[in-house]
């Protein structure tokens, strides 16, 4: 086995490559929690038929685009901020919110502490109890809330732990953060594979609330990382007209917005990704919750989060023994709060899901 201390993103099959002696191609990727079905055969079709589009400037204002999104969310299309991937979308809202102090519910992404810290803010985490099984406890939760804290960040369904906040509970959130004067920012990365998503998204909160601002993309649901599309949801006009004063004009390309536009009313490769989703998730769910080695915590996205029960078995062998099969999970010791015990991995296609739990569960 390796003795290097390399932690990899699920982008980093070059490292992989170098380090293993695997070429990537032959990878599949546990750890980058995109759709196992790829781009949809119908966005394949259009784009390739609308290359000309690259000759002339998108509409600046991406009406036709923000007004498929509101349609898929349930929302007004005034709600709607379109950016270069939702990472964008979080680094303008940082710089326009500013936060000297912030809260985050970790272990979680990194992304939203290095933006709040190159603004110059401090972050403080909140952790979710593994004795909970990483639930958020919201009474407890909303106790620590106070004054001195200006922004509350939120992944929800939550990665790495695939728990979820419900909307009930995310409105009894929003309404101690509007005592406090906190601005909530909620990251709806993953909320689309979510069996009960119609009661885990916030984006009906933003008719009620103006303390809230929702960022998702395309990026995993839809399987184009590379499309580079994100978009915000928010019922706060003033923030909206500052994220667009601040943004650089045309930042999404003329071939994105065609793709946009097409994903979003797609409802045959919705479906097919729900229901995929859905049937591997409880079934591997139940495979590694019966099995004495794992501890599995309930997943509500598309992807789990275990813990190694026994002593011989650490985060860094499995990921070393998985990918030597072709196959690489998550190590998650890098995450705050958790350790070498922690592997993270999301569900692909059933004959390579079944080999995975395979080579995971091999004493």
């Amino acid at each position: 086995m390796l003795q290097h201390q390399d932690h990899f993103h699920g982008s980093d099959l070059e490292k992989i490559e170098k380090i293993y002696g695997i070429r990537k191609e032959e990878i599949i990727s546990f750890s980058a929690n995109v759709n196992p079905l790829g781009i949809s055969p119908l966005l394949r079709r259009t784009l390739t038929e609308h290359i000309d589009a690259i000759t002339a400037y998108p509409d600046r204002e991406y009406t036709s685009l923000r007004q498929c999104i509101a349609g898929y969310c349930g929302c007004e299309a005034e709600h709607v901020i379109v950016g270069n991937g939702s990472t964008e979308l979080i680094s303008l809202f940082i710089q326009i919110e500013h936060p000297k102090k912030a809260m985050i519910i970790g272990p979680t992404y990194s992304e939203y502490e290095r933006e709040i810290s190159l603004g110059g803010g401090t972050t403080l985490y909140y952790p979710l109890r593994e004795d909970n099984d990483f639930h958020l406890n919201v009474a407890d939760f909303t106790a620590h809330l106070n004054e001195n804290i200006d922004l509350l960040v939120l992944c929800n369904p939550n990665n790495p732990t695939s728990t979820a906040i419900t909307r009930k509970d995310m409105r009894l959130i929003l309404d101690v953060c509007k005592q406090h004067d906190i601005f909530v920012m909620v990251d709806e990365t993953y909320v689309e594979f979510a069996e009960n998503m119609d009661e885990i998204t916030a984006v009906p909160l933003t008719n009620f609330y103006n303390n809230i601002i929702i960022l998702r993309g395309t990026s995993k649901f839809f399987a184009a990382p590379g499309l580079r599309l994100g978009y915000a949801i928010t019922g706060n006009p003033d923030l909206i007209k500052a994220i667009n004063t601040r943004k650089n004009p045309w930042t999404i390309n003329s071939l994105a917005v065609i793709a946009g536009e097409l994903m979003f009313t797609d409802t045959d490769y919705i479906e097919k990704t729900k229901s995929l989703i859905s049937k591997e998730r409880s079934r591997i769910y139940e495979a590694f919750a019966s099995h004495p080695d794992f501890k599995a915590y309930v997943p509500k996205a598309n992807f789990m989060l275990l813990r190694l029960l026994r002593e011989d078995m650490n985060a860094d062998e499995m990921f070393d023994r998985t990918i030597r099969e072709r196959m690489m999970i998550r190590n998650c010791s890098t995450f705050p709060f958790l350790d070498n015990k922690y592997i993270r991995f999301c569900f692909m296609e059933p004959e390579d899901n079944t080999r995975l739990m395979e080579c995971l569960m091999r004493k």
